[in-house]
């Protein structure tokens, strides 16, 4: 019996969900940079079984996938081995629903996909919505119970550790019950969202403001998610950040961190980072304009902290973004310095910076000149008060 024989009869002696999770464990080494012999020919085998779309990103079976419903909109594709707030990674997906149905409710986890079976072949979809709605809420009071305490939180890692070796997959379980405990609330917020918000002026940001701070008050777990599926109908996701400096006092770095929303700061640091991932892995497969796009909103989301936050770079924010903009910095040299010096590369573009154009520079002096207005108009305001 041959390598590929032997692999097969393996692959064949694991459950179905066994080797769905072992295909979602692959591919999550692959896209953090983790090479392993022989997984390119076993992740062509499971792909073949469970995507026959030939998709690269995992999707779950049917009766997860209505289990999972709830966090279709705030699904990352990739691996990020970081945290990333408001969002969940889509290949901790199959491991978690694994941990659920053999560890957490294996036998309610078992009825709950025969009766979902039953309904979808009887093509019943209101039925498999209310019997998905159930088991969520029986998954989220059984979550409650089991993250209660120190010991049973950490028992319940250990088990989800055996599915997976992902470092945020635990975070990715207790989000969820995040979400699913927000119920209804996350997709009414969703709703009256406008469908494209094409400039989030300061008007705009006054009524998101009023939205986010009533959803809030109700659901304040939940409120990085709905500021997640507010960065969908933006421009940019670094306009985000536009919800902490506009209301902040001043630009300085302390009075937006003091701001209702400063959170939004480390979310963008957080996109940062997903796109620094999506970088190295452009990179590595010679996607160079993949990468030069990529390289483009990176260099667009450092001008945009910078210069509206002052003093960034002395505060906790501006370490990370030196830290990221550093490791890019690394990714970016060696890139280049494949080719030699009298060959231009596209990634050594100073056009890939707007801000250092002609343009991007005026439009830096006009950001100035506003600042000084409005600092000098806080200041008198402050003045006022003390008097």
């Amino acid at each position: 019996m041959n390598e590929i024989d032997q692999l097969s009869e393996f692959l064949q002696k694991l459950t179905p969900l066994s080797r769905s999770c072992l295909l979602s464990e692959l591919e999550r080494l692959e896209l953090c940079g983790i090479d392993m012999p022989g997984s390119s020919d076993v992740q062509a085998k499971l792909r073949a079984e469970f995507r026959k779309d030939g998709s690269s990103q995992a999707r779950a079976t049917n009766p997860s996938r209505y289990f999972f419903a709830p966090l279709e909109l705030l699904l990352i594709d990739g691996a990020p081995e970081h945290a990333n707030m408001g969002r969940i990674s889509r290949n901790t997906l199959t491991p978690i629903w694994e941990w659920i149905c053999r560890d957490l409710l294996p036998t309610m986890a078992r009825d709950y996909i025969k009766a979902i079976n039953d309904q979808v072949t009887a093509n019943n979809p209101k039925e498999v919505l209310k019997i998905a709605s159930i088991f969520q809420i029986k998954v989220v009071k059984v979550l409650e119970s089991t993250l209660a305490s120190a010991e049973s939180t950490e028992f319940a890692r250990g088990k989800l550790a055996q599915y997976t070796a992902s470092r945020t997959a635990f975070d990715d379980v207790k989000k969820m019950q995040h979400v699913l405990r927000a119920g209804a609330a996350l997709p009414k917020f969703n709703e009256k969202l406008p469908e494209k918000i094409t400039k989030f002026d300061d008007g705009q940001v006054a009524k998101i403001i009023a939205q986010l701070d009533a959803f809030k008050k109700v659901h304040p777990e939940a409120l990085p998610f709905a500021l997640t599926l507010l960065a969908r109908r933006l421009k940019t996701s670094w306009e985000l950040v536009r919800l902490a400096t506009r209301p902040a006092a001043s630009k300085s770095a302390a009075d937006v961190a003091a701001a209702p929303y400063a959170c939004v700061v480390h979310m963008a640091l957080d996109r940062l980072d997903d796109k620094r991932l999506a970088l190295r892995i452009a990179l590595r497969h010679n996607r160079v304009l993949v990468a030069r796009d990529l390289l483009t909103e990176i260099y667009d989301t450092e001008y945009a902290l910078r210069v509206r936050i002052d003093g960034i770079e002395h505060c906790e924010w501006g370490i990370r973004l030196q830290q990221l903009m550093d490791a890019i910095a690394a990714l970016v040299s060696a890139e280049v310095s494949r080719f030699p010096s009298n060959v231009g590369h596209i990634l050594g573009s100073r056009r890939l910076r707007s801000h250092d154009t002609l343009g991007g520079k005026l439009s830096y002096l006009a950001w100035k000149g506003r600042d000084v207005i409005g600092d000098g108009a806080a200041a008198f305001r402050k003045l006022i008060g003390q008097t």
